[in-house]
């Protein structure tokens, strides 16, 4: 075949556009680490909007997230329904600070009403960039695609050592049993390390949970009861 009669497909360009987008990004970073500045040590729940009041996995992650905020870690979720509120619910009841980064969607995420403070992102990069950024643990509840794919992000981070190994939690053995058999599949396949499926735990035990987060987060990274910070006034800051 005849490389030369190739002809390549265009898309559309518009520099300005780009431009106007990079800024626009820029601007919501910067938005979002304003927000969540002061929020101290988090850690992140990630699970399903679609659960409600009621159901097991809502009940188990409102009091996981409440065991979690007794140890003065601030509960961060995507802010929306479901497993989220129940998270934020969890830590907002035992006294604990919770706080959503929400994104703008048409459906299932408004903002839950137990969340201290919320900032809002049109983009899910930029969300899962600030769910990441501040927490010292992740929490993998019951969920679906966007549960998932905070997951494996999380697990890919730490696999490639772009962020520290910080405790990966998966609740919800019968419900992950088809995750866990395709991870070990990979690992037969040798498309992930063998050692990989030692980047998380894999659990029921809420206490188990709890040691872990003790020695891998507090104890590793020497995590302190929290001294009273001062905003600094001439950047408009507010604690």
């Amino acid at each position: 075949m005849d490389k030369s009669e190739i002809i390549f497909l265009e898309g559309p360009h518009s520099r300005w556009k780009e431009l106007k987008f990079t800024f626009e990004t820029m601007f919501e970073f910067i938005r979002g680490f304003r927000a969540l500045h002061f929020l101290g040590p988090c850690i992140t729940i990630f699970g399903s909007a679609r659960f409600k009041e009621g159901h097991p996995y809502y009940e188990l992650t409102q009091k996981v997230a409440g065991e979690f905020a007794r140890l003065g870690f601030t509960i961060l979720t995507g802010g929306g329904p479901g497993l989220m509120e129940a998270a934020n619910r969890g830590a907002q009841e035992v006294g604990g600070k919770s706080v959503g980064c929400n994104i703008q969607l048409p459906v299932e995420q408004k903002p839950n009403p137990y969340l201290d403070k919320w900032v809002y992102v049109k983009h899910f990069f930029l969300r899962k960039i600030l769910l990441v950024k501040y927490s010292f643990a992740f929490v993998v509840m019951p969920g679906g695609y966007g549960t998932m794919d905070e997951y494996f992000e999380a697990l890919t981070l730490i696999q490639t050592h772009k962020i520290d190994h910080f405790p990966v939690i998966i609740f919800g053995k019968e419900y992950h049993k088809e995750l866990l058999a395709h991870i070990e599949l990979m690992k037969s396949e040798t498309t992930i390390g063998k050692n990989d499926d030692q980047l998380f735990l894999i659990t029921d035990d809420i206490e188990e949970a709890k040691a872990m987060i003790k020695e891998k987060s507090i104890k590793q990274y020497k995590l302190k009861p929290k001294q009273k910070v001062k905003p600094i006034k001439w950047l408009f800051e507010r604690v």
